[in-house]
């Protein structure tokens, strides 16, 4: 008896020790993450036991047991799979809820409005999210936007601007899916009423060309609608649209383009010089934003035919090329900073005994 008695205390003490040790655990924190942070990876598919061992491995967690003994307490709790940053010692219990509440490393990255594909490609692999190879190369599957504009060369103009949460190794295609989405999401928001999208009364490929132009000429939003007015008064007037930026883009697909535009470049061979082709490109030339769209497809009714820069970010338009030449003179002595307009010069009389004589200025 006395035997049975000391192996059942035996028992109850290891019982105890045990739970003890797993209450330990799962409470206190463990671990000594290196400065920089420590990335783990729980693979889709990995169950609580798989995911517990991978954490042990990487020194995240004391015990795998403990940790799938506490998950086994929460059935109803799965672990997400994806890449989980550590910057401090965490305890058992952090752990799990972090993986429990799908807490994945993600950092933002920001698409501005304007930006083409390549601009976008250069600022994902700047921050090391992925080669720009690889972002260009899904840039070119236009599976996703057949429906609205098959001949689409690439997605450009259809890769929304806006702030996207990343995982660290996010695939490229993951993320112009999202752009996409995005994309899709504003324009349902913007198209006119009574088209629910599955037959747009418009092309949506030219007036997304069109928003492009739009967004990369002004800076402005009250601006956008009154240079699509402008655009839109061109094309109907079989006038060449003749802008810039469509110039710009056409280097930059050439990988030519080295910050300045010269007269020699507006003569370039290519179908986006809207100074040598009629009507819009046959494509967009960056990705506009919504107030840009929603420009594009309520263009201001106007006489402008033609705008120049103001020097303060905005534009001086004008109805025929005589007050745009005065315009564009103005903008010169802007630049120079000089008056807008030039000073009025006061007609002097004199009285001469003579007839008057006539000479130069």
């Amino acid at each position: 008896m006395k035997i049975l008695a000391a192996l059942i205390v035996l028992v109850l003490l290891a019982a105890g020790a045990a739970a003890g040790y797993i209450w330990y655990s799962i409470e206190k924190p463990y671990g000594t993450i290196p400065a920089d942070g420590l990335y783990v990876d729980i693979p889709h598919g990995a169950s609580r036991r798989s995911a517990a061992h991978i954490l042990e491995k990487a020194g995240v967690i004391r015990n795998s047991f403990a940790f799938e003994f506490y998950a086994r307490r929460h059935p109803k709790r799965t672990l997400e799979a994806g890449e989980y940053f550590f910057e401090h010692p965490l305890s058992g219990k952090e752990v799990f809820w972090k993986l429990a509440n799908g807490e994945v490393y993600e950092q933002p990255f920001t698409v501005r409005e304007g930006e083409t594909i390549y601009d976008i490609a250069r600022d994902l692999e700047a921050a090391k999210y992925m080669t720009a190879e690889d972002f260009l190369k899904a840039a070119e599957d236009t599976s996703e936007i057949k429906d609205l504009f098959p001949e689409a060369r690439s997605l450009e103009g259809f890769l929304f601007p806006a702030t996207y949460n990343l995982p660290k190794h996010a695939p490229a295609t993951e993320l112009t899916g999202m752009m996409v989405r995005k994309f899709r999401e504003a324009l349902a928001k913007i198209l006119p009423s009574g088209s629910d999208g599955s037959d747009p009364p418009v092309s949506i490929g030219a007036v997304v060309t069109l928003a492009s132009l739009v967004e990369r000429e002004t800076p402005k939003p009250d601006e956008r609608p009154l240079v699509a007015g402008v655009f839109t008064h061109r094309l109907a007037k079989n006038i060449p649209l003749q802008c810039d930026p469509t110039v710009i883009y056409a280097l930059q697909m050439d990988d030519e383009y080295n910050g300045t535009l010269t007269l020699r470049d507006l003569r370039i061979n290519s179908p986006y010089n809207t100074y040598r082709n009629r009507g819009l490109p046959p494509g967009p030339i960056g990705n506009p934003g919504e107030v840009a769209l929603r420009a594009a497809f309520h263009p201001a009714e106007t006489d402008y035919l033609y705008f120049v820069a103001n020097t303060q970010g905005g534009h001086f338009f004008a109805a025929t090329l005589a007050e745009h030449n005065n315009n564009v003179a103005k903008y010169h002595r802007l630049l120079r900073g000089e008056p807008a307009e030039p000073p009025v010069v006061e007609a002097h009389h004199t009285h001469a005994a003579g007839p008057a004589r006539k000479g130069k200025r």
